[in-house]
This record gives structure tokens, sequence and C-alpha cells, in this order.
């Protein structure tokens, strides 16, 4: 099983960045792919980036040219760099990797004033 803990949310006025953080503790070294999902309340998560073992990634056409995903394999933490971030980017924030479906994180919120 893994854990997984989100930081690095807050509140940011339109335009700006914020960078979150996966930290993924327990079995680290079978996790090779990982997802970073958006909840906004009244609708359902959404994924909103993806990176596989390959180091592909790919975007939700909502968030892409404007949110990267990455890794460090060292720290076993994953990352989601946003940039020009938009009022409709609210929302709580959650990695989750598909060999570990059913394991999220507290996810964290992030808050975009327009």
């Amino acid at each position: 099983q893994v854990q997984l803990v989100e930081s690095g949310g807050g509140l940011v006025q339109a335009g700006g960045s914020l960078s979150l953080s996966c930290a993924v503790s327990g079995s680290v070294f079978a996790v090779k792919a990982m997802g970073w999902y958006r909840q906004i309340p009244g609708k359902q998560r959404e994924r909103v980036a993806r990176i596989v073992a390959s180091g592909a990634t790919n975007y939700a056409d909502s968030v892409k040219g404007r949110f990267t995903i990455s890794r460090d394999n060292a720290k076993n933490t994953w990352y989601l760099q946003m940039t020009s971030l938009k009022h409709e980017d609210t929302g709580v924030y959650y990695c989750n990797t598909p060999l570990y479906p059913t394991a999220w994180g507290q996810g964290t919120q992030v808050t975009v004033s327009s």
C-alpha cells in the first residue's frame, strides 16, 4: 500500500502560480505513474494531469499549457506546477496512482480569487 500526502495549496490571485506536492510513502518503488485530480463542490472529481512510467504526460484541455506534472524519484515526491491560475481552477487537489486506485490523501485546497 501507499500513503499520499498533498500539500502546497493556498489562496492566490488569478494569474498567479502555485506548486503542489504529493509525498508518497509505503510501497514507493512500485509507484511509477501518478495523476493529479481536482474536485469542485457539486462536481465529480476530474483528472487534470497524469505522468506515466516513461515520463510521458497528458493534461486536461482546461489546464494544458498552464500546468506541469513532474516527479522527483529521490524524494518520492510528485509535483503539479500551476501557472496562470484562473478562478475556475479553484478546488481540492488530490494525487492518486493507478497502482493503488483506492489510496487517496486528504487533498490540498486551491482557491483562486478573481
